[in-house]
């Protein structure tokens, strides 16, 4: 990979030097790079933005519980050609017509090297990813129903994200670059804001920065917030337009911060944080 193809993040998008590093080993490498780290944290963003500087067309594989790794690569529509048949259609005597694409094999056959997102691989079941391995390796595959051998023009860069639901094969860990993305401290945190919201005050994106640290350092929190709920809450903060003041009230009646539903996503985080602030402020 020359200079000029190295990732070096973009401008809606705050990458770390390990990250842009762990993104350029993987493409040096020809390893699909598995990406981890708390929902929230930018992780299926990351291949929109590395398609996008790398100025590669994106292929996106979202991955749910019921995925198979065969709906990457392709699928037969039986259905469509029983029906098909069954109104006299003369394509139904070419079973190509009814070979439907998938993302992997969208990227092998792409006229340009392409960046390929397979979001959240742990979702599947645990056979999923060791079902991938060959054509990860090969970067080819067979179609058995037209007897048709599909190999990659160009290798793919590859980026598989994963919440840590399950654990990964042994034996698919060994085929990736691997990457853990830490939750962004204060001053990353500044930088993400002001991409999206460059006019934010000053005085106000520091005490919503408190508070949301102070959340997320509550021990016991079922769900803790992460970046996208900080950015809609600061959203909302000042789409009404609320005061730095209101957000350091040491009112008793006032123990929830306002508009906390972007932050706390269940009741039992809510009364856990309004006992632990209550406590604190009745030690003082």
């Amino acid at each position: 990979m020359n200079a000029l193809m190295k990732f070096t993040g973009t401008d809606s998008y705050v990458a770390s030097d390990d990250l842009m590093m762990a993104v350029n080993a993987a493409v040096t490498l020809e390893r699909p790079l598995l990406i981890k780290g708390e929902p929230g944290t930018g992780k299926t963003m990351l291949a929109v933005e590395v398609a996008k500087s790398l100025g590669r067309p994106l292929f996106q594989w979202h991955v749910k519980s019921t995925s198979k790794a065969q709906q990457g690569l392709y699928e037969y529509d039986a259905v469509s050609r029983l029906r098909d048949s069954q109104l006299g259609e003369d394509k139904v005597h070419d079973i190509a017509n009814y070979i439907v694409r998938g993302p992997l094999w969208e990227a092998f056959e792409a006229e340009t090297p392409s960046v390929v997102l397979i979001d959240e691989v742990d979702k599947a079941d645990i056979e999923f990813p060791n079902d991938l391995l060959r054509e990860l390796d090969r970067m080819e595959f067979y179609v058995y129903e037209t007897r048709k051998l599909v190999k990659a023009k160009h290798r793919p860069v590859i980026i598989i994200t994963s919440n840590n639901e399950k654990e990964l094969p042994d034996a698919f860990l060994r085929r990736c670059f691997f990457h853990y993305i830490r939750f962004p401290d204060r001053d990353t945190m500044t930088q993400i804001v002001d991409v999206h919201y460059p006019g934010v005050k000053t005085m106000l994106l520091r005490e919503a920065l408190e508070v949301f640290f102070e959340i997320r350092d509550v021990p016991g929190l079922k769900k803790k917030p992460s970046t996208s709920e900080l950015l809609d809450w600061l959203k909302l903060l000042m789409a009404e337009d609320i005061s730095p003041d209101v957000l350091r009230s040491q009112d008793e009646r006032k123990i929830i911060p306002p508009l906390a539903g972007a932050l706390l996503k269940n009741e039992q985080d809510v009364h856990l944080f309004e006992r632990l602030v209550f406590m604190s402020r009745r030690a003082r």
